[in-house]
């Protein structure tokens, strides 16, 4: 039998230890409740900081598309057009998309078969489906857009193009279409640049046989042929190379959105937005090889200062009207 001392030692004890628990037990709540509300903070901190980046891009893309539309006010101040003046203009780049209350106008080499591509996939009953399943060469096929239909509905639908820097366009074009060709260009042009600027004679009649000899003409022959005032003697410059704004008629048109191809993901994911689309769907990842406008200055390498101040002449109103600065270091060597 336990003694009296004995017995309140035990009770000490026990009495002891549980105070200890409690305390321990306290401390871990304590320290799980601290965890907690610092990660609250960091989850908070995350989610304000995530609002402020949304809000501060939307500023920044609402900014630039103002400076974009009105530099086109600016530079189409003094060209007196109307909607009468569509009689006189191709609506070839025109697309319209009633169900979602479009009209695209297209520029090559700008984006333009991925935009095909979106536009395609919202013609679909939702869920659309992904604008990659439509084939390149598909969505290419011709689109007749009839003016009376046009007219009535550019007041009303949201109208939008992209345009991208004019000499990067160009180098893109040369190598879309003078170093990979089919017959069509190589008959209507390849030949022709070579047998005009490079004096060639007795070239291959099929183009697989002149792609398999390496048959192309240089950058500098290109350029050539587009500085040259008999080349749009008979007929204007094919689109890949024509001018931006004599396709899409900015000073014509009033034009909603002007996205660039240098931001072409951001400008793409604002302009769903604006369409309210951007939750159904996603604008194609752009191309791995893309032209980039760092290789500017190593293509124009080979080609004479006199060349490029005559091609920059050809292409200058787009340069003016888009906000692409003149490329000085090309023109004032």
């Amino acid at each position: 039998m336990l003694s009296k001392s004995d017995a309140e030692k035990l009770i000490h004890v026990f009495v002891t230890s549980r105070l200890d628990y409690c305390n321990f037990l306290l401390i871990v709540i304590v320290i799980i409740i601290i965890i907690y509300m610092f990660l609250q903070y960091m989850l908070d901190m995350r989610q304000i900081c995530s609002s402020l980046h949304i809000n501060i891009k939307a500023q920044m893309s609402t900014q630039s598309q103002k400076l974009r539309k009105d530099l086109l006010i600016k530079h189409c101040a003094g060209v007196n057009q109307s909607l009468v003046d569509f009689n006189k203009i191709d609506l070839t780049n025109f697309i319209v998309d009633d169900k979602n209350g479009i009209i695209y106008c297209y520029v090559p080499k700008v984006a333009c078969t991925n935009w095909k591509r979106t536009l395609l996939a919202l013609k679909h009953d939702e869920p659309y489906p992904n604008p990659m399943s439509f084939k390149g060469d598909w969505v290419h096929q011709r689109t007749d857009v009839y003016l009376f239909v046009l007219k009535a509905k550019l007041k009303h639908y949201t109208k939008f193009l992209f345009v991208r820097d004019p000499f990067v366009r160009l180098i893109s074009a040369y190598r879309a279409k003078m170093l990979k060709y089919d017959q069509y260009f190589y008959d209507g042009y390849v030949r022709h640049i070579l047998q005009s600027y490079e004096k060639q004679s007795n070239l291959p009649v099929g183009y697989k046989e002149a792609m398999e000899k390496g048959v192309h003409p240089s950058f500098h022959n290109f350029i050539q042929y587009i500085v040259d005032p008999r080349t749009e003697r008979y007929a204007p410059f094919e689109p890949h190379w024509r001018q931006m704004f004599r396709m899409c008629h900015p000073c014509l048109v009033e034009y909603d959105f002007v996205g660039h191809q240098e931001t072409l993901q951001e400008d793409a994911q604002e302009l769903l937005k604006m369409l309210k689309l951007e939750g159904e769907i996603k604008f194609p990842p752009s191309n791995k090889n893309m032209t980039s406008t760092d290789s500017v200055k190593d293509w124009f390498q080979s080609v004479p200062l006199e060349d490029r101040r005559k091609l920059y002449k050809v292409y200058e109103k787009d340069f003016q009207l888009f906000g692409y600065s003149r490329p000085t270091e090309l023109l004032d060597e």
